[in-house]
């Protein structure tokens, strides 16, 4: 497995990026002195996300996907590790938790990205990467879309299966049609998840 010339610099910019946007929503939503241990171990879990980010546009490898699949469980693992340590620490904060939901976010869209980019799905797959800012920008033209959401365990059972499912895709011990169906499946439950999340504002909202 190589990487192009350029793959590290693309890494290193997709993490920068998300570092800025994290310091950003630090100064207005995280009321704690120090950065916590959980919000650390999302950084690395952030890190993650940005060499997987980087993958795409790679020529496309066995190895690549493998590489890929790992690092996609790796964050998944640590996305226990993060929200364990912030409920020990006392340092949960609105700032932690969406840092923790836009890493998974991009995570679910690199991998997305990278099951088209194998031949592991049409390009239906995209939509699974593109589902949560797609309702971000529907709450830019309806306020209500923007009120706050209830923690549910649905949700964050939905998410976990949606990365599962396309590291499994994306991964070479899956090949098409096999790949198609098991992103075809995750994508259906996400798509069933935001719909729950839509209906629940709906209601609640004055439209």
């Amino acid at each position: 497995m190589s990487f192009s010339a350029f793959y590290l610099v693309k890494a290193g910019a997709a993490f920068g990026i998300i570092a800025l946007v994290a310091a950003a929503g630090r100064t207005r939503h995280h009321p704690f002195a120090r950065f916590g241990p959980a919000n650390q171990a999302t950084t690395v879990r952030a890190l993650l996300v940005s060499l997987t980010l980087a993958l795409i546009g790679e020529r496309s490898s066995t190895g690549l996907a493998m590489s890929a699949a790992l690092a996609a469980l790796l964050v998944t693992v640590l996305d226990g590790v993060d929200g364990w340590l912030a409920r020990r620490t006392a340092m949960a904060s609105d700032f932690g938790a969406r840092f923790d939901m836009e890493v998974d976010a991009l995570l679910i869209l690199a991998l997305s990205i990278l099951t088209w980019q194998h031949g592991k799905a049409g390009a239906w797959v995209l939509a699974s990467g593109l589902l949560r800012y797609a309702f971000v920008a529907a709450g830019w033209i309806w306020a209500w879309l923007r009120a706050p959401l209830p923690s549910s365990s649905r949700g964050k059972v939905i998410c976990v299966l949606q990365i599962a499912g396309l590291a499994l895709a994306v991964s070479p011990l899956v090949s098409w049609p096999a790949s198609a169906a098991v992103a075809g499946a995750s994508l259906a439950a996400l798509a069933y998840s935001f719909f729950v999340d839509v209906v629940w504002l709906w209601r609640r909202s004055d439209r």
